[in-house]
């Protein structure tokens, strides 16, 4: 990252924390936590992880992984290893059971509508499955924590990319997470935020939302802090990926010449086929 990002912690109405480890160019490995013990989301290297849960004094209870891909995963298996303790011999391996054969060292599969509870965080999760980004893609979701762990499925301003999956999928999986509460937590695992929003007000320049968001997120940046959390409410007003249908972004998809069918996934797919590109 050109700019080294600070923590990040949930609302302060919960009673856990989520600390953000920065990892690679612009990855956010996150550490669910009450000050005791932890869970780790997507620790794609067990290295910043193990010195974050040494540096703040806790102990390990529980992985949990959103999708296969290497940045998400690599560190499982070290993590895993290093970090047991006399309390947590053997720590569980969460992850989604439609790419259980590609990610080493997941020791319990996962499908949507599955619960996951880890008890000494007194925390339950909703399993959600999101396929787009990867076929198996599955986010995690607490009612009463507030927010959504969701990888690559949605990022502050857009989404991931569609490696395996469809637009239809994505649209689906989008209108999933959309669906939640507005003041849930958002956090997703790339520090894409700017060039996103740069895309945003590319398709929708008449959202003053959008434009306020930017300058916001600028600054933030700018003092060498993270734009994630986002919120489902700030998303739903200005991520052009859930704004598929509103009238001035498939205006600007039209002048564009790359879309010919008013309706959403198709708005959507060109949405995302002109992000790829976009500079």
């Amino acid at each position: 990252m050109t700019q080294p990002a600070k923590p990040a912690q949930a609302d302060q109405k919960t009673s856990l924390d989520v600390l953000a480890v920065p990892a690679f160019d612009d990855n956010y490995l996150w550490i669910i936590h009450d000050g005791r013990h932890a869970a780790v989301v997507d620790p794609g290297d067990a290295v910043p992880v193990l010195a974050a849960l040494q540096a703040e004094g806790l102990t390990l209870a529980a992985i949990l992984l959103t999708h296969h891909h290497a940045d998400h995963v690599g560190g499982v298996v070290e993590l895993a290893r290093s970090a047991v303790s006399d309390e947590f011999p053997a720590i569980p391996v969460y992850g989604p059971a439609r790419e259980q054969s590609r990610i080493k060292g997941m020791t319990v599969p996962l499908h949507g509508n599955d619960e996951v509870t880890i008890p000494s965080l007194g925390l339950s999760l909703q399993v959600i499955d999101v396929p787009g980004h990867t076929l198996g893609h599955i986010a995690y979701y607490s009612a009463e924590q507030g927010f959504v762990f969701c990888g690559d499925a949605l990022f502050a301003g857009g989404c991931g990319r569609l490696f395996e999956g469809t637009p239809g999928q994505m649209v689906e999986s989008l209108a999933k997470l959309s669906s939640l509460p507005g003041e849930t937590q958002v956090y997703c695992a790339h520090e894409y935020t700017l060039s996103n929003l740069k895309f945003a007000a590319e398709v929708e320049p008449g959202n003053a939302e959008l434009s306020a968001r930017i300058q916001r997120e600028r600054v933030k940046r700018d003092q060498g802090e993270a734009t994630v959390p986002t919120s489902i409410a700030l998303e739903r007003a200005t991520n052009p990926f859930l704004r598929a249908n509103e009238k001035e972004i498939q205006e600007s998809l039209q002048k564009a010449g790359r879309l010919t069918e008013l309706n959403e996934v198709s708005s959507f797919a060109a949405l995302r086929e002109w992000k790829n590109t976009y500079r």
